[in-house]
């Protein structure tokens, strides 16, 4: 039984029986609500064509979590975004979208919104009813007769729909077979969110249809693993591909991928470590270390036969397979019978090394400004803060020596030198001391990373901070670390920062160490002492703070950039499509040039210059914040200048 407008029940198997005369049953349509409407009039319909109520109809589907809006300290949540009806082929293979309206309203009055809702979860057919009948609106088509009127009792039935999308994709029985193989459902009932579902549809449709080498790109924080884990399942349970190898470059990485997402393969799963090889598994973990060297016999891989593996995963495929001389790309060449897919939040394009060039063009990509828009990713905001020294450089006088006695080179000395060629001992701790101040006007607990020029660096402000931090210091000597590749006890921690159940450590300094393959959940806080030149790398760090953990207070996480690090965003590349510019000639080195090698760690200059006697002032601060069109806004500008004027000088005369 159904309630019709708060007087009359309706059974609906009445209704079938009936025939759906429902226009002569009721004679007052135009007084039902848009629920009445879709309770009495559409749902029916679609049962009656043979949509199954508990598989294939979902009515009232939040696909959107609404996008977090910052303003100071304070969030709020934007408007989730909602379809009235999503129509499933099969669980997670959307086919149709409906949208209803009051029979007050005309017939396409909710096409619009319904093509906007198509378009981002990209189904083939979309609908607007106001319970008259339907109008269609066939995405399939480009030409002919795109948007047609069907009559309430003929939409088109779930076999109908699929045939259609089948015949206008060119997918053949076979394939059919392999695109409609169930998900993995938990006893939790999780399932994908909308651009994971796309995400690995997608990929189990290009493999279906013959596709060897697939490029996935998916922000940071959006579930690169889990939906990995997905596609590997649905082509493992059908058959399609029977051994399969996960390969990444940080140990972490294949932990948490064992323990977490990839768990359900149980024993048929193993990590291969002491390079030992053993065959009798389907799933392998990975790292391309464990199964390279610089010598033959480290080379464990060719243990296998070159077409043992039927498909292989390449996790954060920009930092290795990307370039063609590179270890990974031998294991990949091995086995290159396999399938091989990319996952990567930021594709490499440079004129040496190419992703799109190996694996193609991206099958779906899903940004980092959409999951933000999507409220699915934490926005952030911008706190650029500018000393002095870094707005007006520095020179040394003629034959002026550091504080060890080092005659000091002469020129002028601007941000890019400062912390690489010659430190200012005063600017590290200006940047500790607003470090500091930051986290005493809001939490100082919020975790914490400090982006440095190189280890050395990192060391410094450690130090710096250590200073500031003297009072939480001396209670846990683990409330500030250095987490860099050269330091056991640090690394050691990681795990730690990272656990949002730990509470030490809370401010970690680094150089290369975790600017991409941490999970970093509640990090709230990231600094920018550090020049970044490159796309890629400014994403991967930014990428660290993306993630949502609302139960753990964070919803958003705030930038402080001493370096105009953050003037990246204004660059279209920021969070455009990966553009191939890959095009070396015969006579070029297939090597990129020394800046553009990937390092683990830099290794500091010759000597740099300390100076200790230098004043070093906080000049001025922008804060920013992203608004609801994903804009950099300007919400506050302090300018020191004034301040410290009336600080140091007590009259007009003294300053002048």
């Amino acid at each position: 039984m159904i309630l019709l407008s708060n007087r009359h029940l309706i059974n609906i198997e009445t209704l079938l029986q009936v025939g759906f005369m429902v226009e002569e049953t009721l004679t007052n349509k135009k007084s039902l609500s848009e629920r009445d409407i879709c309770r009495i009039l559409i749902t029916p319909s679609l049962m009656k064509r043979g949509w199954n109520i508990v598989t294939q109809i979902r009515e009232e589907v939040t696909f959107t979590d609404g996008q977090i809006l910052v303003r100071g300290q304070r969030h709020t949540r934007g408007t989730r975004k909602r379809a009235d009806y999503i129509l499933f082929y099969k669980p997670n293979i959307p086919i149709a979208i409906i949208e209803a309206k009051d029979n007050n309203h005309s017939l396409g009055d909710g096409m619009q919104q319904a093509l906007e809702y198509g378009s981002i979860l990209d189904v083939p057919f979309v609908y607007s009813s106001n319970g008259d009948a339907f109008l269609e609106h066939d995405r399939t088509k480009s030409d002919g007769t795109i948007e047609t009127e069907i009559p309430l009792v003929n939409f088109p039935s779930p076999k109908d729909l699929w045939k259609r999308y089948c015949e206008s994709k060119k997918i053949d029985e076979p394939a059919e077979k392999l695109i409609t193989q169930d998900y993995y459902i938990d006893s939790s009932g999780k399932s994908p969110r909308y651009y994971q579902s796309l995400a690995i549809n997608k990929t189990i449709e290009a493999i279906a249809k013959g596709q060897d080498r697939i490029l996935l790109v998916m922000a940071t924080g959006t579930g690169k693993t889990y939906t990995a884990f997905q596609i590997i399942w649905r082509l493992w349970k059908a058959k399609k591909k029977k051994r399969i190898l996960f390969l990444a470059d940080r140990n972490i990485l294949v932990d948490q991928t064992r323990t977490n997402d990839f768990k359900p393969f149980g024993t048929a799963m193993t990590k291969i470590r002491n390079r030992k090889v053993d065959r009798s598994y389907e799933i392998y973990l990975t790292l391309y270390q464990a199964i390279t060297g610089t010598e033959e016999k480290m080379n464990i891989y060719k243990e296998f036969s070159p077409d043992f593996f039927d498909l292989i995963i390449i996790d954060e495929c920009h930092r290795g397979s990307a370039a063609e001389d590179s270890t990974w790309r031998e294991i990949l060449d091995y086995f290159s019978s396999a399938t091989h897919i990319g996952l990567t939040a930021t594709p490499k394009e440079t004129k040496y090394v190419s992703n799109v060039d190996y694996f193609g063009k991206a099958v779906y990509t899903y940004s980092l400004k959409q999951g933000i828009e999507d409220g699915f990713l934490a926005p952030f905001k911008v706190i650029r803060s500018e000393t002095d020294k870094d707005r007006d450089g520095w020179t040394p006088k003629e034959g002026e020596v550091d504080k060890y006695g080092y005659e000091i080179e002469q020129q002028k000395y601007t941000q890019a030198d400062f912390d690489k060629k010659i430190v200012l001992d005063n600017r590290t701790i200006e940047v500790a001391k607003r470090i500091t101040k930051y986290l005493k006007n809001t939490n100082r607990f919020d975790k914490t990373i400090v982006f440095c020029e190189d280890i050395e660096h990192a060391e410094r402000v450690r130090q710096a901070l250590i200073n500031e931090n003297s009072d939480l210091f001396s209670q846990n000597h683990h409330y500030i670390m250095r987490i860099t590749g050269d330091n056991p006890e640090g690394k050691a921690k990681l795990d730690d920062f990272i656990d949002p159940e730990s509470t030490y450590p809370v401010i970690v300094t680094t150089s290369r160490l975790m600017s991409t393959g941490i999970d970093a959940q509640i990090c709230k806080v990231i600094v920018l002492d550090r020049r970044i030149q490159s796309m890629t790398e400014f994403k991967q760090i930014i990428g660290r703070g993306t993630r949502i953990k609302e139960d753990f207070g964070k919803a958003f996480f705030t930038i402080i950039d001493f370096k105009k690090a953050t003037e990246l965003f204004s660059d279209p590349e920021f969070d455009g499509e990966p553009i191939e510019i890959y095009d070396p000639k015969p006579s070029e080195p297939k090597l990129p040039p020394k800046e553009e090698i990937p390092l683990p760690e830099p290794k500091p200059p010759r000597r740099k210059y300390y100076v200790n006697d230098v004043e070093v002032s906080l000049v001025a601060e922008h804060i920013k914040y992203l608004n609801i069109d994903g804009e950099l806004i300007t919400e506050s500008l302090i300018d020191y200048t004034r301040k410290n004027v009336y600080q140091r000088y007590a009259t007009l005369n003294d300053f002048l």
